[in-house]
């Protein structure tokens, strides 16, 4: 075994001893299995016989789940509503090792479930035929927001990173990203940011933040045009360093000493949903167990790589990553 492959199994297993916070938007994750026979009757649509139903934690919930499967430990602050899903999910995330768990409540509100109706056999495990949301993007009350900013504020002295997973569903609304990354900063903490849309104002500061390819222009093709574009977000923003997204091609990570791209194999890949979540959770707990930012966002791809190759949403475990990196 060379001194390299034996480098990459150390930082690997550096992973298990990061401590992360994670405030963002949960939500719940729910596939609905079942068999296609027939066309419908009464519209030219299949049919779904179910057979079997499963629940797990999604979006941010899902970088904690990664997190939680890296052998990390996590403080997750988030908000849910007073319904069934909200007790479910809060009972999902509350059940992981190593998860001190913050998910406050919002009377009315309705918790955000992603519900895939997948028909099984048609391609490895399954063929998603639709999914439904439901969803409520308003910003979350007031005076929960100023709790939750305590909260978060609080849990930062027991972890050295914190990631804002910002899926648009009302927790990060407003400042509460800007107070977040000050708060991180004055305690010395970094900030690790997953973003939608192309905002990225709301996020200056940030030390990592994690944008897809259509954030920086939907038009981007190539190496050097993303790179190029991702510098002018840094430069203009005061951000350390942008990782962009870019699907079956992998990510890039931009940061002052220049660009570096990391490959996936897009033969081997089936379903890229989760991959962002894995990548993220990967980044994080390289970076708060002390690894350079770029091994870091190498073995985030390879965590990315890992999740594409299987379907459905899923996690990446430090065997998985060995598995992919270490030969």
């Amino acid at each position: 075994m060379s001194s390299s492959t034996d480098d990459l199994g150390a930082a690997i297993d550096r992973l298990s001893h990061a401590r992360v916070l994670v405030v963002g938007d949960a939500m719940l994750d729910r596939y609905i299995f079942g068999r296609v026979q027939r066309l419908s009757p009464e519209a030219p649509v299949p049919v779904l016989t179910m057979t079997s139903e499963h629940d797990e934690p999604g979006g941010a919930g899902n970088v904690v789940h990664n997190l939680c499967a890296l052998g990390a430990a996590a403080a997750f602050v988030s908000v849910v509503g007073d319904d069934a899903a909200g007790a479910e999910l809060t009972g999902l995330i509350g059940g992981q090792k190593g998860v001190e768990p913050w998910l406050l409540v919002q009377g009315g509100r309705v918790t955000t479930v992603k519900t895939r109706y997948v028909a099984e056999g048609s391609r490895h495990g399954g063929q998603q035929l639709l999914r439904t949301d439901r969803e409520d993007t308003r910003p979350i009350h007031p005076k929960l927001s100023e709790r939750l900013v305590r909260i978060a504020r609080d849990a930062m002295a027991a972890t050295s990173v914190v990631v804002l997973s910002d899926y648009r569903k009302g927790v990060l609304a407003g400042d509460v990203p800007a107070q977040l990354i000050a708060i991180a900063h004055a305690a010395g903490r970094r900030v690790v940011v997953d973003m939608r849309a192309g905002d990225f104002a709301r996020y200056a500061g940030a030390d990592v933040l994690v944008a897809h390819r259509g954030d920086l222009d939907g038009e981007a093709e190539g190496d050097d045009a993303i790179a190029a574009m991702a510098q002018a977000v840094r430069a203009a923003h005061g951000i350390g360093a942008v990782l962009v997204k870019r699907g079956e091609e992998g990510l890039s990570l931009v940061d002052a000493e220049g660009a570096a791209h990391f490959r996936l194999d897009p033969a081997a890949l089936v379903d890229l949903s989760g991959a962002g979540d894995a990548a993220v959770a990967t980044m994080a707990a390289g970076i708060a167990a002390g690894l350079a930012v770029r091994l870091a966002a190498m073995l985030a791809n390879a965590a990315a790589g890992v999740v594409g190759a299987r379907p459905g949403t899923c996690v990446v475990t430090g065997a998985d990553l060995r598995a992919a990196v270490v030969r």
